[in-house]
């Protein structure tokens, strides 16, 4: 529930759930940048600057969750560098991914937004699918 709380912690400081005007508020550089068809994107800490980097090629709804994503890990897990630790240790990543899901999934689709939806006969799939979350982890969702 810590990564919710987080979460609603800075929709309502900022009055918006959009990750790109979260990281703007918060001096967090966004750079979308051609890269490979298998990245997404990543996040960097650098002597105290804070960067995002978004795969340009994806889709409106790819890059904003990955901007939520890349967030997570800006909030979650600031110092933290994965892209390192998956490919020159042992240690797991697989938590620091799962919880940077979560709160990309908590963001984009926030309980306010859920409740506009609640007469109609839309499945929590479809909800993730209306606020760009990939469907596969619509379940991270915590009510």
């Amino acid at each position: 529930m810590w990564i919710k709380e987080r979460v609603n912690l800075l929709i309502n400081r900022y009055r918006t759930n959009n990750p790109f005007e979260i990281a703007s508020e918060q001096k967090i550089s966004v750079v979308k940048q051609d890269m490979h068809e298998e990245i997404m994107g990543f996040y960097k800490y650098i002597r105290r600057a804070q960067y995002i980097f978004v795969n340009s090629n994806l889709n409106c709804a790819e890059q904003t969750f990955t901007c939520a994503h890349e967030l997570g890990h800006s909030q979650l897990h600031r110092e933290i560098n994965t892209p390192f630790l998956r490919h020159k240790t042992l240690y797991s990543v697989d938590k620091v991914e799962q919880e940077a899901n979560m709160f990309a999934v908590e963001l984009l689709m926030h309980d306010e937004e859920l409740y506009k939806l609640g007469d109609t006969a839309l499945t929590i799939s479809d909800a993730a699918t209306l606020y760009g979350v990939p469907r596969e982890i619509a379940h991270l969702k915590k009510y």
